[in-house]
């Protein structure tokens, strides 16, 4: 184990905060989402299985370690832990993984689960997510088809990545957003980004219908 009881401390009551302010904007209903950030290269702080992340504290926290494995406790992590160790494992500059649970993403998601993503173009608001610098860009979300079997689900975003296409987040198909960032910030940030635009995107299509 090489990170700190200190670093431990810190990224469990980031996690904490940043899980009530999500849950105040009503991203995560019930006991759904969960949230990470990295401790070091083989460790990450999760959250524990089925607690509610708007009442959130540094208590409701586990570390696991690259395989999803507990670390020194009996608790049990999100099960979908191995989503959150991937993007560690593929993304070697995210440091925080916030997966919500919104009606917004979840609507989006069944909407544009045939088509398999959505294109977000002349949004001034797709500077909020890394790496774009204008609105005269292409911003893809992929969605991505639920299964209750992780590493299927983990293979399918691998061979996305593996394709050499840009991601910046994704949507499982009725499920929610799962998206990351250099710091808790940045990833808060690409929440409330994708959020945004995506409800965009559903209002064009109401109106449009």
């Amino acid at each position: 184990m090489s990170y700190t009881a200190q670093r431990f401390t810190e990224c469990a009551a980031a996690i904490a905060t940043a899980a009530r302010k999500l849950g105040a904007l009503g991203l995560t209903p019930a006991t759904s989402s969960n949230f990470s950030m990295r401790l070091d290269e083989t460790h990450c702080a999760i959250t524990i299985s089925g607690r509610d992340k708007g009442a959130l504290t540094a208590q409701d926290i586990m570390v696991v370690d690259a395989a999803g494995e507990a670390v020194g406790t009996s608790a049990r992590p999100s099960a979908e832990t191995l989503l959150h160790t991937q993007i560690y494992a593929r993304f070697p500059q995210a440091q925080a993984v916030l997966h919500t649970h919104s009606r917004t993403q979840t609507v989006a998601s069944r909407l544009y689960a045939r088509a398999g993503a959505i294109r977000f173009e002349g949004y001034e608001l797709q500077k909020a997510i890394a790496g774009h610098t204008t609105h005269a860009s292409q911003l893809d979300l992929p969605v991505f088809a639920n299964t209750q079997y992780m590493p299927e689900l983990v293979a399918t975003v691998d061979a996305w990545i593996d394709t050499g296409k840009a991601l910046y987040g994704y949507l499982i198909d009725g499920h929610g957003l799962y998206t990351w960032g250099r710091d808790m910030a940045e990833a808060e940030r690409h929440v409330e980004a994708f959020e945004f635009l995506l409800q965009c995107e559903l209002d064009l299509h109401r109106l449009k219908n």
